[in-house]
């Protein structure tokens, strides 16, 4: 299947206005056993009830039976299962659709095929849900250009329920760009159609993707290259007067920008552009907002602190160094902390009662490994500290709330401490490199200043 794929991404990058004619073949018996090995057994069920494992016992006759489905093209995705989750920064919660495993199956397996197409035609400033790339890249590529690019202003960009608003029409339009293959289209087009079932009821599916399926992030990239990355590349940004870039992570991106008159034409552009598409911005959640180099010198000389925003979980700040130069900061937002702790804290209340305290341990020191996976970016260090001392103390009063008796007293819970530690704050991103020769480094520094403090202030 790898070499096949190969193939398929060296023909898309070599001719990029290739259309592939033929390429549901691919969707046969042996590589549907191949992408069953790359589903997680843990995961919750579909509609039909039917687990991982289940499905597994029979894997050979369940993949033929679907195989000859498909050819016929008798294949019926199953409504998927509606559940809802938390939204971050907001008391409304996102729903996720839990697709049965027989349609995961043939998900991962279209999803491979559209990634080895379009991948060779996604633009650099798109990070979301591609292989090698992810919000870190993200924010660093977001911390390089306001560090050394002339920023004065962002936009930050809110696509209101972007994955409820996708047109199927204009999304098979998009994808027809590159696949002339009638039976993959045909393919998608189920998926998409397929419904959801909430509270026993089906819903028909006119919009939108299949939020909670493998291939919805793809097809969400898919849409918005055409819709956002190539206009804003080709037609918008030749036309500037300043410099500008885009930084992408799915539905959720900003555009640094130079000149206010840029921004503003930005924004009215954006709104038109994607009202083509049956897409809207979110007015409370889309700003524009005076931030960099020349704006932090600004506001020094006035007294008074720069704006910040919001993107990817944290709030960037400028700030200055301890040196006083120009820096950008990113802490992890009040409003992603407060989520994060609420969700230790539910977790520990359930799981204190029905599993012994050095199981439960063993996930906690998961679930803070992998919090510093994510917010451990330079400079974010206060809020890795102020994260690992509230589970600390959450912990510690969920242990004693397992009866009415105290169960373990603070000098008993520290000692435990010392014997099977948490894992400690680290950072695992760095930002800020040193070099080796400190008066290069302290000239570029210098020099940045210069240069793009007095373009911002111009």
């Amino acid at each position: 299947m790898k070499n096949k794929l190969n193939q398929i991404t060296e023909k898309a990058k070599r001719d990029k206005r290739l259309k592939f004619t033929s390429l549901i073949h691919h969707i046969n018996e042996v590589n549907l056993a191949q992408c069953y090995s790359e589903l997680k057994k843990d995961k919750a069920s579909g509609i039909d009830g039917i687990t991982v494992e289940e499905y597994g016992r029979n894997l050979e006759g369940n993949i033929r039976q679907l195989v000859c489905k498909l050819k016929s093209k008798e294949y019926r995705p199953q409504p998927v299962r509606r559940v809802y989750i938390p939204k971050a920064g907001s008391d409304e919660k996102r729903g996720l659709g839990i697709p049965a495993v027989e349609d995961k199956l043939v998900q991962i397996m279209l999803k491979k095929i559209l990634e080895a197409i379009f991948e060779t035609d996604f633009v650099d400033f798109s990070y979301g849900f591609r292989p090698k790339q992810s919000c870190t890249k993200a924010i660093m590529r977001l911390n390089e250009e306001v560090m050394h690019k002339p920023i004065n202003f962002i936009v930050e960009v809110d696509i209101r329920k972007f994955f409820d608003s996708v047109s199927h029409y204009w999304l098979q339009r998009c994808l027809e760009e590159r696949i002339a293959d009638q039976n993959l289209l045909w393919l998608v087009r189920r998926f998409l159609k397929a419904g959801v079932i909430e509270n026993g009821e089906f819903q028909a599916s006119e919009l939108g993707t299949p939020q909670g399926g493998v291939i919805s992030p793809l097809l969400a990239n898919i849409y918005l290259h055409y819709v956002l990355d190539i206009w804003l590349e080709r037609k918008f940004k030749p036309k500037a007067k300043g410099y500008m870039q885009c930084i992408r992570y799915c539905d959720d991106f900003v555009v640094c920008c130079e000149s206010e008159h840029d921004a503003k034409e930005l924004l009215k552009s954006l709104e038109e552009r994607l009202s083509k598409f049956g897409l809207a911005v979110s007015p409370k959640k889309t700003k524009i907002v005076k931030f960099g180099r020349g704006v932090w010198q600004r506001s020094k000389k006035i007294g008074k602190k720069p704006d910040t925003f919001s993107f990817l979980g944290f709030t960037h700040c400028c700030a200055a160094s301890r040196q006083g130069y120009f820096m950008m900061v990113h802490k992890t937002s009040k409003e992603n902390l407060r989520r994060k702790l609420k969700e230790v804290q539910e977790w520990l209340k359930k799981v204190r009662s029905f599993a012994p305290l050095k199981e439960w341990w063993q996930i906690l020191k998961s679930k803070l490994v992998g919090h510093y996976n994510y917010f451990g970016i330079s400079g974010n260090y206060r809020c890795l500290k102020q994260f690992y001392y509230r589970v600390i103390w959450m912990a510690f009063k969920w242990i004693n709330r397992r009866s009415q008796r105290k169960s373990m007293t603070a000098e008993m819970f520290f000692q435990y401490m010392e014997w099977n530690p948490l894992p400690t704050p680290r950072i695992c991103h760095k930002l800020y490199v040193l070099r080796s020769n400190g008066n290069a480094l302290l000239k570029s520094r210098m020099w940045a200043n210069h240069k793009y403090g007095s373009v911002g202030e111009a």
